[in-house]
């Protein structure tokens, strides 16, 4: 079966949403745009030649398929047969590549000669310049400027690349506040921009195209899992900021019913205290960056309905929203979101590292925290696929400062 054919194979947005999630809520100014991108994507989306040249590029110069790997020391201390979809042996680290290089390949077909992002974590921004430097274009990334400063690493890596960093001062300096300015470049320079989002977020179709793009990771999965013990798994476990991580490991199972569905999103210091990311579990529905779903918002009077600043230790899952298919799923029934706090993510980060000598990213050390109730769900002999988003090298800084924190008296 081709790409083409497995992609149709997917849930399609109707209408441009998800049940009631989704849409278009852009300016004026930005919807042709729009209808442009969505016109390209349903022509590539079903175009062998477009899938020949995303395949080419993923296996030679990203490397995929990535591992499927059974970590037994892991699986025995939490009471299940867990298995890591290796992202973090991408080229650049992480899933993002994923997106970005099936976007890049959607941006010169459609003439588009400048490339932009917005980037929190710093590797959907890596991403993005590397494309750039291998399809020779400009490219410039929005980050938060809280995340310029806990991301120094990869913002050298991005200009080391090529790209420019803005480095975003408004609002709380973090991921929302880099997307806000990277679609204000987009309404400016629309003509020659492509806007490669990173995430499941924004208007139609971006969630549809970046689900669609990530699903790699899902298709490899399940038939790397067949091989490897003969069935389907019994629980797929994903980190869920905007959710792209998550969306493209679960769409492919989403008809399989036997497959439990869980996204772990960022409890921060707890979810009673307000300092958090869990946006499915503690928001209400909203419209966020053109998109409608669950986003985050104050509840006292004088702030009513205005977006509420997220906190996480990790930077990728600092978003005060959510993709709307995840929405969808949390809704129908299909996934269930549970939430961690920086403190047991940290736990979680060091678990694996001491078990299967595997430094992950904070992102996915939210669903490593996540596995011992995943586990008491599904039985000893259950199957339980953790999508191990990127790895943790960005993070070190970090884990090394709050640790450092821990033992001081």
């Amino acid at each position: 079966m081709s790409t083409a054919d497995e992609i149709a194979q997917l849930a399609e947005p109707i209408g441009g949403r998800f049940g009631e999630f989704g849409g278009q809520y852009v300016a004026e100014t930005l919807m042709p745009a729009i209808a442009e991108l969505e016109l390209a994507w349903r022509a590539a989306r079903s175009d062998d030649t477009y899938w020949a040249e995303v395949d080419g590029l993923l296996a030679d110069y990203v490397g995929r398929p990535s591992r499927l790997y059974h970590a037994r020391r892991l699986s025995a201390e939490v009471g299940a047969e867990v298995y890591l979809k290796r992202e973090d042996l991408n080229h650049t680290g992480a899933h993002k590549i994923n997106n970005c290089i099936g976007q890049a390949v959607l941006a010169r077909r459609m003439g588009k000669r400048r490339l932009i992002a917005e980037t929190g974590a710093g590797q959907h921004g890596v991403a993005t310049a590397t494309v750039a430097a291998l399809f020779g274009v400009p490219c410039e990334i929005y980050m938060g400027a809280e995340d310029v400063v806990r991301q120094a690493l990869n913002v050298e890596r991005m200009r080391l690349l090529g790209a420019t960093v803005h480095p975003v001062e408004s609002g709380t300096r973090t991921l929302k506040d880099a997307m806000n300015e990277a679609m204000r470049d987009w309404v400016t320079n629309v003509g020659d921009t492509f806007y490669l989002i990173g995430s499941v977020a924004g208007p139609h179709p971006y969630p549809w195209m970046v689900r669609d793009l990530q699903s790699v990771i899902g298709r490899e999965a399940k038939v790397q899992l067949r091989a490897a013990a003969g069935r389907l798994p019994d629980a797929l476990v994903a980190c869920v900021g905007g959710g792209s991580n998550a969306a493209g490991l679960f769409a492919p199972f989403v008809g399989d019913a036997s497959v439990r569905l869980v996204g772990v999103e960022a409890a921060g210091d707890g979810v009673a205290t307000g300092r958090h990311a869990a946006t499915l579990g503690a928001g209400r529905v909203g419209v966020l960056h053109g998109s409608k779903s669950y986003v985050l918002t104050h509840e006292d009077e004088a702030r009513l309905g205005q977006i509420a600043h997220a906190h996480s230790i990790s930077a990728g899952l600092d978003y005060p929203g959510v993709g709307p298919e995840h929405a969808f799923w949390k809704v129908s029934g299909r996934a269930t979101y549970v939430a961690r706090t920086d403190d047991e993510a940290l736990a979680g980060l060091e678990r694996l590292a001491r078990t299967e000598g595997i430094l992950c990213a904070l992102e996915t050390a939210h669903a490593i925290a996540a596995l011992d109730e995943v586990a008491s769900l599904v039985g000893k002999a259950g199957i339980v696929i953790v999508g191990l988003s990127g790895r943790g090298d960005k993070d070190m800084v970090t884990v090394a400062n709050r640790r450092a924190q821990a033992v001081t008296p």
